[in-house]
């Protein structure tokens, strides 16, 4: 069998593994033994902190809406509860963006699940 030398495949695959961990400090920028782990774990946090996100978010939003609510006399479970017992559905993203950018729209929304 005659001698594969490799030379263009290896260099590709150690350039594209190093071009993904560029910015990373000390050696798992520069060391294919270190870059290798550091990317592998990198995108797991990456994966993790995508569905992390979401969940951030949804607190967040629950936070605004409880606040805006609280200044119309009326509690965040409360607020809820009634606007499913109307059958009003807004998701909480939209009443805080709502409740943050047309305060008017927000309150006429409160008064009617009151």
């Amino acid at each position: 069998m005659p001698r594969v030398k490799r030379g263009k495949t290896h260099v590709a695959r150690r350039k594209r593994l190093l071009s993904k961990t560029k910015g990373f400090k000390w050696t798992r920028k520069s060391s294919v033994r270190h870059a290798k782990t550091a990317a592998l774990k990198a995108g797991v946090h990456a994966y993790m902190d995508r569905k992390k996100k979401k969940r951030v978010n949804r607190t967040l939003w629950n936070i605004q809406v409880n606040a805006a609510v609280r200044e119309h006399g009326m509690t965040y479970s409360k607020f809820i509860a009634a606007l499913k017992k109307n059958k009003i559905d807004l998701d909480r993203k939209v009443l805080a963006e709502l409740a943050a950018t047309q305060p008017k729209a927000f309150a006429k929304i409160v008064e009617k699940v009151k």
